[in-house]
């Protein structure tokens, strides 16, 4: 078993280290919240008083924050203090570019380096059912490879330094444009008259079957695990995907794609968020879809 540092224990990063607690790692965790530290010692972590003290003696590093300048900072004050031919992972869902230049400071420190940004939500962070999607050098990915597996069910390597990024921004768009479009078709059944449960067992076997369908169903009742269930508990906040299509929409323009439902996508959920409800889960835009039937 390894000796694991884990920096940014929110509600991702909290759940995920408290996996590798009951992998059987020592786990030496910290976080700028209180709560989430008094949390994770409760989970079996040991608690580090600052980001430098939690990785010294690691094998492995892993980082969950909330942005590239986050990454950036801990990256910057962590890395030159470990033990050369460490391994450390960024969990972080963040811009490719700033995904790339961690890489670099790593190499430039002789560490090895994984970005790996998740999917699966806090569900699937508790669960330990998450998938990987990682960006680095074969060695650093079959190095990161039996750590990420006691967090997730799936672990791809798609390329080198900043494709996990890459590749969970162009997944998390298509999750934003799909939400969208099952919200746009439910709201339409409603004034239709066609029930809810109705269009679910037509559209789930036919051609308009899709995850933000089956697994993430926008309306109470077809899928008893979604947070339509709960209130639109999240999930996955709608803030965040907020921040997962900008990541994309900035990616696209940096490199000329043209993403038109990408970017529609975009605007309608910055604007459900500036109506206050960007703790909501993303699933919730069916809400802001209905709303704006009534304008």
């Amino acid at each position: 078993m390894a000796n694991i540092a884990f920096i940014g224990l929110g509600n991702m990063g909290g759940p995920m280290a408290a996996n590798l607690v009951k992998a059987g790692h020592k786990v030496t965790a910290f976080d700028l919240v209180a709560a989430s530290r008094d949390q994770a010692k409760a989970d079996g972590a040991a608690i580090a008083e600052s980001s430098v003290a939690a990785v010294k003696g690691a094998d492995v590093v892993v980082t969950m924050l909330p942005a590239g300048k986050h990454v950036l900072s801990v990256w910057n004050e962590v890395v030159p203090v470990m033990t050369k031919g460490t391994l450390i992972i960024d969990c972080s869902t963040i811009d490719v570019e700033s995904a790339k230049q961690a890489h670099a400071l790593a190499g430039k420190h002789g560490m090895l380096s994984v970005d790996a940004p998740v999917s699966g939500g806090t569900g699937g962070a508790k669960g330990a059912t998450l998938t990987f999607m990682c960006g680095g050098e074969e060695k650093a990915f079959a190095a990161a490879k039996p750590a990420l597996e006691n967090m997730g069910k799936k672990i791809v390597h798609c390329g080198g330094a900043g494709a996990g990024q890459a590749a969970k921004i162009c997944n998390n768009m298509i999750l934003g444009i799909s939400m969208i479009g099952v919200g746009e078709a439910f709201a339409l059944a409603e004034k239709l008259g066609l029930s809810h449960q109705a269009l679910f067992d037509v559209a789930s076997t036919s051609s308009g079957q899709c995850w933000a369908l089956t697994s993430y169903c926008p309306v109470p009742g077809p899928v008893p695990t979604s947070p339509a269930n709960n209130g639109y508990k999240p999930g996955f906040a709608s803030n965040l995907m907020v921040k997962d299509l900008t990541l994309a929409q900035d990616a696209a323009n940096a490199t000329g794609a043209v993403t038109p439902l990408g970017k529609h996508a975009q605007e309608i959920y910055k604007a459900f968020d500036a109506a206050g409800h960007g703790g909501v889960d993303f699933s919730g835009i069916i809400q802001h879809v209905r709303g704006l039937a009534a304008k």
